[in-house]
């Protein structure tokens, strides 16, 4: 590899280890917010409500937001549909399951997204289109990551989970499959429709359009628990700055930067990996939490080894090919 290319994959992957950094707010301050006594529908619902406005103005440097309400407008229902799916969902999902256990666990749980995506492609492509066949190497690699989950789970019970733990284990489970289902089904209404937004609008748009939902379920957390206190505020303003805006465009940087480098693209998406290690040194120092121990621990490390041989896998089918690319990065990210 020349030099210049070498050091646009170390420059690439060290983008992605900081977009993993970031990404790990949402693990890390959402426990902060249960261990607090804030309620988890607010969790869920400040972090889209605040994002919204914290959005708006980027979009003049990102395609604009005109493209976006006109796309929304001549298509409301499968906008509303995916964003329910792809944000309500997960979200609400990932914030019920924060009370749960550490932050660990939760970040552990949530990477069953890789092979999630994988999985929800017969459901959305036709037959014939090439996207609908689930690769043998990539399937593989995902089971190792729920191997190791349920390692991470089971060792975290004590050979055993409770009820509580085996709710919060399905609301991962069920966060893991929203998150890329509903963006990999809005990817998939832009293509029939020939709408070509970027992934920003992207975003932007779901956010906009799950807004319905998230005003309801802040009338519902109101309801349970009144008005959420000030450090629940400022935590939910974090998830949505660091997860919601900094990590995901310093992932769509970092693996933009090595699409056509299937070594260098696998290493960049490799580095979700270090969310599950960054969640357990934060939880530690942070909020007390007890490190992984025995069979949770090797959970832990066989999550790390089924993403990287996933991720080299996932990376090298998609290099250089924008479509599989953009798919690619619709699966990731908290």
């Amino acid at each position: 590899m020349p030099t210049h290319d070498r050091r646009t994959a170390l420059l690439a992957v060290a983008i992605a280890l900081a977009s993993a950094l970031f990404f790990t707010c949402t693990y890390v301050l959402n426990r902060a917010a249960a261990v607090e006594g804030g309620h988890w529908a607010w969790t869920a619902a400040l972090r889209y409500l605040i994002t919204l406005p914290l959005l708006w103005p980027l979009m003049r440097w990102q395609g604009g937001a005109t493209p976006v309400l006109r796309a929304i407008v001549a298509h409301p229902g499968p906008w509303l549909a995916w964003s329910a799916i792809g944000f309500v969902l997960f979200y609400a999902g990932l914030s019920f399951a924060a009370a749960s256990g550490p932050s660990w666990l939760v970040a552990g749980t949530f990477q069953l997204t890789v092979i999630a995506g994988m999985l929800c492609a017969p459901l959305l492509y036709r037959r014939h289109d090439r996207r609908a066949r689930i690769p043998l190497p990539a399937l593989l690699a995902g089971l190792v990551v729920v191997a190791g989950v349920m390692l991470m789970q089971f060792g975290h019970g004590g050979g055993r989970l409770d009820h509580d733990g085996w709710i919060a284990l399905a609301c991962v489970a069920v966060a893991a499959v929203a998150y890329p289902l509903g963006n990999r089904g809005l990817l998939l209404h832009m293509e029939r429709s020939g709408e070509t937004l970027n992934a920003t609008q992207r975003v932007f748009g779901m956010t906009l359009a799950s807004q319905p939902f998230w005003w309801a379920l802040a009338a519902f957390a109101f309801a349970r628990s009144g008005a959420p206190g000030g450090d629940q505020i400022w935590l939910a303003a974090g998830v949505a700055i660091g997860a919601g805006i900094v990590a995901t465009v310093l992932f769509f940087q970092a693996t933009g930067m090595v699409r056509n480098e299937p070594t260098a693209l696998a290493a960049a998406e490799a580095m979700q990996a270090a969310e599950i290690l960054f969640a357990t040194l934060f939880g530690v120092l942070w909020l007390g939490e007890a490190w992984p121990q025995g069979r949770a621990l090797w959970g832990a490390v066989l999550v790390v080894a089924g993403i990287v041989a996933f991720s080299i896998v996932a990376a090298r089918a998609a290099a250089g090919d924008v479509r599989s690319t953009r798919r690619l990065r619709s699966d990731r990210g908290a």
